[in-house]
């Protein structure tokens, strides 16, 4: 199952960083959403899950198995709520390059 993850990992980070290339912001704006869900499940992968993991809080005989580890799921719950903000702003952006420019095209120096 780490596998699966792993590899769904890289495939969103990939398709996130390729999107994240275009010159038209729609896509972007799509790839930047791609590439920090990719990062989310790659670091919630990292830290894995042992087996018959307990949750961590403190009860009665709760000694024996392992206790799963809080802080990549506080680290993700951060990032999606600066990641989501980060969207906001990004369609809030490539909104008002549209009405101001009439396209999502982002300019460049062309070397041509």
């Amino acid at each position: 199952m780490i596998a699966l993850a792993a590899i769904l990992a890289g495939i969103l980070v990939a398709c996130g960083l390729y999107l994240m290339l275009s010159r038209n912001l729609q896509r972007m704006v799509i790839g930047f959403l791609l590439l920090s869900n990719g990062v989310n499940l790659l670091v919630l992968t990292a830290a894995g899950l042992p087996a018959r993991a307990a949750p961590p809080l403190l009860g009665e005989g709760a000694s024996g198995s392992p206790f799963a580890d809080p802080l990549a799921q506080a680290f993700i719950l951060t990032a999606i709520v600066i990641g989501l903000g980060m969207a906001a702003f990004l369609v809030a952006l490539s909104t008002r390059l549209h009405e101001a420019s009439g396209r999502d095209d982002v300019e460049g120096d062309d070397e041509t």
